[in-house]
């Protein structure tokens, strides 16, 4: 069915997952072995048929890079599952900081944290039009509200899908929505939930809770890692939306009120020797018959990156299928099933349903 062209903001180690997967699964894994997929043949398309044909970062020891090298340079630290890429035919472009970049970070090893690149930003939105990407897929530090919106305004003006996969709030927002809908460009968003990660994972619990008949009373979910992305979140004013959508995609699942106070669900801490490794430290009380109390309490250890990558993979094919049906605005079913802050919240079960029958073209959106 032809390539899938997506540009990529953001080398960081979720790009690096993403990259190496592609090429994994386009090299080792046919359709009656599929480890780590939700869909080996999405809509007619595979994960081969992705093809990298710009990427943005800032940088200095990624711009101006092959793609191949720079997806390995520092201060990436994600597992290295598939080392042997190709020569892609592309360099990293230098994108603008803007917000991108913590100023807390500057008080880290070099090797730990981003260090801008003094080149010139490039025109993100003529680099787009003139390497024919189709989808844009936003890995932007978190906190980074005005260049996630900068991006999202180049993604407009090139004609180009846009998938956000952080919790900058452009695809849950209706004015953004809007100016999708007006170019009948396709978005998906915000917020990427990990395969089995600590949001899903929540998620699930608590409704097995509300089906059960179990009162909830209290939860908190504690995270920390020791990739990028922990140490971007000490800085806790970066943290509002973040905050919002993981407390947001838990609590929508709960059916009756439970107050702020009762309710703790964020990052924790940054521990620097744990890399890209993730742990999520879940705890639900409540309440059973006669109101007898229950506590579960569960601990996750995960790659945090490649966990994020076996979504993201699917949401650009379903992108793909909305630009190849011609369908604009808000992808309603993908965001529900794949982000956990979408416009509309549905239990994990419905929203699956809902993007296997966009999938098969019963669903609109």
């Amino acid at each position: 069915m032809g390539k899938i062209k997506i540009a990529i903001v953001g080398l960081g180690n979720c790009a690096s997952a993403l990259i190496q997967g592609i090429e994994y699964y386009k090299k080792n894994i046919s359709e009656d072995k599929i480890p780590g997929l939700m869909h080996f043949n999405l809509g007619g398309y595979l994960p081969g048929d992705i093809e990298i044909v710009a990427a943005f970062d800032i940088d200095k020891r990624k711009v101006n890079k092959p793609l191949k090298e720079a997806i390995f340079a520092k201060p990436n630290c994600t597992k290295i599952f598939h080392p042997d890429l190709p020569e892609y035919p592309i360099k990293v472009s230098m994108g603008p900081v803007l917000d991108g970049v913590a100023e807390h970070m500057k008080n880290y090893p070099d090797d730990k944290r981003f260090i801008p690149s003094d080149e010139k930003p490039v025109d993100v939105t003529k680099v787009l039009k003139e390497t024919g990407a189709e989808i844009m897929v936003s890995y932007l530090p978190v906190g980074s509200e005005e260049a996630t919106r900068y991006y999202a305004e180049c993604a407009i003006k090139a004609k180009v899908a846009f998938i956000n996969c952080i919790p900058v709030f452009i695809a849950s927002n209706d004015e953004w929505i809007k100016k999708f809908e007006e170019k009948n460009i396709p978005i998906i968003g915000d917020d990427i939930k990990s395969q089995i990660g600590a949001t899903i994972v929540h998620r699930v619990l608590s409704k097995l809770c509300m089906d059960r008949g179990v009162r909830i009373t209290n939860t908190y979910q504690l995270n920390v890692g020791g990739n990028t992305d922990f140490l971007n979140m000490l800085n806790r004013s970066r943290l509002t939306s973040k905050k919002i959508s993981k407390t947001e995609a838990v609590t929508s699942q709960i059916t009756h009120e439970l107050s702020a106070e009762h309710v703790h669900i964020g990052p924790s801490d940054y521990i620097p020797w744990m890399n890209d490794n993730k742990v999520c430290f879940l705890r639900i009380e409540g309440e059973i018959f006669g109101n007898v109390p229950i506590n579960l309490e569960l601990r996750l250890s995960v790659e945090d990156s490649p966990n994020s990558a076996g979504v993201v993979i699917d949401a650009i094919r379903c992108c793909k299928l909305a630009l190849d049906r011609g369908i604009g605005g808000l992808l309603i079913s993908p965001s529900a099933y794949f982000m956990k802050h979408p416009r509309i919240q549905y239990p994990d079960e419905v929203a699956k349903n809902m993007v296997e029958e966009f999938i098969e073209g019963k669903r609109e959106r």
